[in-house]
């Protein structure tokens, strides 16, 4: 595997118990370091299957998976580490304060005393959660726990971050601070790996994408690259629904 290579995925299967179809069938893909790689697919395409195999989480029934050289199948406990995960789901203690999540969390990782407490402080003023940093989670908006969700993922300063759908429903402005701060880590040499429904978002901030349908890897590259392929399209969303079509999949 290539030094440059955060993520390689070699042909992953997953059957779920009771499915004769599989959720992924034959997935491959290849992540260089410090990509902003968005994995785009309609509901039941794979995405959250895929996210959640790399992260661990899930065992595939077939396939590889390396992150920053490490074997999968042999080295999870140093790919822990080395990645963050924002899952979709809020992933904290609803009847905890923001600041007693991120104490535990960091513990889990091994970070303590005022290392911990400077990071936790430096996370919080970044996400505009300093204020209301002692209040129960269960007392935030829907956009202040997707930001505490994000510290979560990010407080041990990963090399790989993977987020399933991190700004889904939630507000403009904590829209943007999420995309900002991103960004942001991605500039100071983080790779990301991000599913999103959302087209445009997806469009201005990834540098590379793959599609997903029914498990399988039907489109890959830079958007514009995507987007310039084929006549008359202007624009992600329209490359998205010419390749996955318009009919509804509902869960």
């Amino acid at each position: 595997m290539k030094s440059h290579t955060a993520i390689g995925i070699q042909d992953l299967v997953k059957y779920y118990k009771g499915s004769d179809t599989p959720a992924l069938n034959g997935v491959s893909l290849e992540v260089p370091e410090g990509e902003i790689f968005g994995l785009l697919g309609p509901n039941g395409a794979g995405k959250t299957t895929t996210i959640s195999i790399l992260c661990g989480i899930l065992s595939p029934n077939r396939g590889s998976v390396n992150i920053l050289g490490f074997d999968q199948s042999r080295n999870m406990q140093e790919i822990r580490h080395v990645i963050g995960v924002v899952p979709q789901d809020i992933a904290l203690y609803s009847t905890l304060t923001a600041r007693e999540n991120l104490k535990f969390i960091g513990n889990m990782y091994g970070i303590r005393g005022k290392k911990l407490n400077d990071r936790i402080d430096e996370c919080l003023d970044l996400m505009g959660l300093e204020k209301s940093a002692d209040r129960q989670v269960k007392t935030y908006s829907g956009g202040m726990k997707r930001r505490i969700n994000l510290i979560a993922g990010i407080l041990h300063r990963p090399k790989v971050l993977f987020l399933d759908e991190p700004t889904v429903g939630i507000d403009v402005q904590s829209r943007a601070v999420i995309i900002d701060y991103l960004k942001q880590i991605n500039q100071e040499g983080a790779t990301i790996v991000y599913t999103s429904h959302m087209m445009q978002e997806a469009e201005k901030l990834c540098s590379s994408i793959a599609i997903i349908d029914y498990g399988k890897i039907i489109a890959q590259g830079r958007p514009a690259e995507l987007i310039g392929s084929k006549a008359g399209y202007t624009d992600l969303e329209n490359i998205f629904l010419h390749l996955t079509g318009r009919h509804l999949r509902d869960n």
